[in-house]
């Protein structure tokens, strides 16, 4: 089977289509919304609660650390989904595909907990 570059049409007409949607959108938005500018349009608001204080106050690295943590090791979970389903299909060797996948995760998560990531002072 021989594939040609009318296969991929399809694939950069979406891209293509895509990218003007985004283009025509943005400029429309531009064109069509409000151009007066005023200090009350430009305040920050928050769900109608009065803004207090500076947004700039450090917060922990910790809360930051444990979120990318987090979507880390739930993205792996999304990973393991399709081999559960195709479990049978798969075999043995799809079986230790799947061992050295958690091995490497587990490898990972040893390591996150003796560097001391999760350990909250």
């Amino acid at each position: 089977m021989q594939s040609s570059y009318y296969d991929y049409l399809p694939i950069v007409l979406m891209f293509i289509v895509a990218a003007g949607f985004v283009v025509t959108t943005m400029v429309v938005t531009h064109i069509l919304g409000p151009q007066k500018k005023s200090k009350i349009k430009l305040e920050t608001f928050e769900c109608g609660i009065e803004s207090q204080g500076n947004a700039r106050i450090p917060f922990s690295i910790k809360y930051f650390l444990v979120a990318i943590l987090f979507v880390l090791f739930d993205v792996e979970v999304i990973f393991m989904y399709p081999w559960a389903v195709n479990f049978k299909d798969l075999g043995m060797y799809g079986f230790l595909e799947m061992l050295m996948f958690m091995g490497f995760l587990l490898l990972g998560f040893f390591y996150i907990v003796k560097k001391g990531a999760l350990k909250w002072e």
